[in-house]
């Protein structure tokens, strides 16, 4: 009991101190070789990990950037395109109903000349059927008229006698 009794551990003995720095570099050595060098491995290796992850985050967004871009030119071309094809089928649409008026006017046209040379046949052989009614009703009118003017009077006989005389030197 002595022993421990003197013992100080603000003054520490010589003999402390060197076994002391001897189990502390010793441990300080077999930390180092054992633990520090697998952490600071670990850290490293956690640290390209992480540098991996962040590049690989950026080329995703330059990726995405340029997607988003080629996607905004492909919907540009897409609106372009519909645009055009809409132009076409209006272009379409008035050419079709321009041609459909022109025909139908063509066809009116020769449906109206056609009706015109019909009518005009017809007025031509209504014309002349009335010019023959109206001379069968002279020829009738005339040859009743005559009939009884030539039953009772001897000069229309006589007429008729020189008409048939002239007639047949005719």
């Amino acid at each position: 009991m002595f022993f421990l009794a003197d013992f100080s551990p603000i003054k520490p003995d010589v003999g402390l101190i060197f076994w002391t720095t001897i189990i502390f570099g010793l441990f300080w050595f077999l930390i180092g070789k054992y633990a520090f060098r697998p952490i600071a491995d670990a850290l490293k290796s956690r640290e390209d990990d992480i540098q991996a992850a962040l590049d690989e985050a950026k080329k995703a967004k330059e990726e995405m950037a340029n997607l988003k871009a080629e996607n905004e030119k492909i919907l540009a071309q897409a609106r372009e395109e519909r645009a055009q094809i809409l132009k076409e089928a209006k272009d379409t649409k008035n050419s079709i109903v321009t041609e459909a008026k022109d025909q139908a006017k063509s066809e009116a046209q020769k449906i109206i000349t056609s009706a015109k040379a019909e009518i005009e046949t017809e007025k031509i052989a209504a014309i002349s059927e009335v010019k023959n009614q109206v001379g069968a009703m002279a020829i009738s009118i005339a040859e009743q008229v005559m009939r009884k003017d030539l039953k009772g009077d001897a000069e229309q006989e006589s007429l008729v006698s020189k008409l048939m005389g002239e007639i047949k030197l005719n």
